[in-house]
């Protein structure tokens, strides 16, 4: 057992003094130092590139068999979001941001009513209260901007203020308004000719018959002044603009 000991003595210093960690790696590192690889090519972006990018966002977005529709004189901003069963009828508009998901039910969006900004309309497949899931709104009808609609029914010349919140079965008879950050509850029903406010709304007064004048009026100039902006924005790309400087700056015949 000694003489085995003395011989492991012997040896393993010899066999650990013939290999040092790390030499071979450094030698390599010194080899590519002496030869370092060739600089990658710099690529420099030419002049004539487009630079605009095509990628849009898909405006009505068909799902099975139903796809959105979209009367001729109806405005729809190029952001919003029309997905399923949904109709904009003629002299309606929707602004931007807005997102209309007709994926489970109906959404209407009648004559000369307006959808403001970043406004979500939804509809569920059923309504818990019996009443109709889709979602209906008449004519003569402005839609304040961030409010969230979900399978309820709002009747001609009505006002909903901005942030307020229409949950399923919900119903705004005609000439009514809704102050901005109401909620409505599942259900609920907002009689003709009064002025609801708060969470959950309750009634405040009613109109007067001056107010309930004033009501179509609020949405014709909305909708005149999307005439505007209907005038700024063509039924094609103007993508093809670029398409022809490129060709022309490569001499291709336009």
């Amino acid at each position: 057992m000694a003489t085995i000991t003395r011989l492991c003595r012997r040896i393993l210093p010899r066999a650990q003094s013939t290999w040092v960690p790390g030499r071979d790696f450094s030698a390599e590192a010194a080899q590519a130092a002496e030869n370092p690889a060739p600089p990658a090519p710099l690529i420099r972006e030419s002049p004539d590139r487009v630079k605009w990018d095509y990628r849009g966002q898909r405006q009505a977005i068909p799902l099975g068999q139903w796809a959105p529709k979209i009367a001729v004189d109806a405005y729809v901003a190029p952001n919003v979001v029309l997905a399923g069963q949904v109709v904009v009828w003629d002299g309606a508009s929707v602004w931007p941001g807005a997102v209309l998901r007709g994926d489970l039910n109906k959404i209407s969006v009648g004559f000369c009513s307006n959808v403001q900004e970043r406004c979500v309309v939804h509809a569920a497949w059923s309504s818990p209260t019996g009443l109709p899931a889709e979602t209906l709104i008449e004519r003569f009808v402005t839609i304040g901007a961030y409010s969230l609609l979900r399978s309820c029914t709002i009747e001609p010349e009505c006002i909903i203020g901005q942030h307020s919140i229409l949950m399923e079965g919900s119903l705004v008879e005609t000439h009514s308004i809704l102050e901005a950050g109401s909620v409505v509850p599942p259900g609920r029903r907002i009689p003709s000719g009064e002025l609801w406010a708060g969470n959950p709304a309750k009634f405040v007064r009613a109109l007067t018959h001056e107010e309930t004048l004033e009501i179509p009026k609020l949405a014709v100039a909305i909708n005149d002044l999307s005439r505007s902006y209907c005038s700024e924005f063509l039924p094609y790309s103007t993508a093809y603009l670029e398409v022809e400087k490129l060709k022309k700056s490569l001499g291709i015949s336009i």
